[in-house]
């Protein structure tokens, strides 16, 4: 879990939120200042964030475990997605 939150912590898209979305909904003329402010406001994502997640892992625990057939069949067509993404970014590059 430890792992999963540092790469989750460092991931670009997760700190553009911070920096290019959050410093919107901030005002300097409030009483706090706007440190604290971008500090709430990323503290209430990153909890709305733990919630939803959670939410969807126990969902998709839950619903894989009653079905293995549905799971197996899952992990074929994540796998084979994967391969057919990989197979295009290569072939866009050799293309560029």
């Amino acid at each position: 879990m430890v792992k999963g939150v540092g790469v989750s912590g460092l991931n670009p898209k997760g700190l553009l939120i911070f920096v290019a979305l959050l410093p919107q909904f901030t005002n300097p003329q409030w009483r706090w200042p706007v440190a604290g402010q971008i500090g709430v406001l990323g503290l209430t994502f990153t909890l709305t964030c733990a919630v939803f997640y959670l939410c969807l892992g126990r969902l998709a625990r839950t619903v894989l475990h009653a079905r293995p057939a549905a799971a197996r069949a899952l992990s074929r067509f994540s796998g084979a997605a994967m391969v057919v993404i990989g197979g295009t970014l290569v072939a866009e590059r050799l293309t560029s």
